[in-house]
């Protein structure tokens, strides 16, 4: 038998299971999961792209 509680246990289970699937969780992916798998040039690219996105919208549809 382990020395490790039940709360333990469970924590290092969803650790395990959010490891293997982490857009499998219950809140979903959601942004910070995905600026931290881009780094912070593929950040500034995102936020360049969405600020030109949006200003292309103001633009053309209003």
């Amino acid at each position: 038998m382990s020395n490790q509680t039940p709360e333990e246990r469970r924590e290092r289970l969803r650790q395990q299971k959010l490891k293997g699937n982490p857009s499998g969780s219950i809140h979903g992916g959601g942004i910070a999961d995905l600026v931290g798998s881009l780094g912070w040039k593929g950040t500034g690219i995102l936020i360049v792209v969405i600020i030109v996105g949006v200003i292309i919208y103001n633009v053309f549809f209003r």
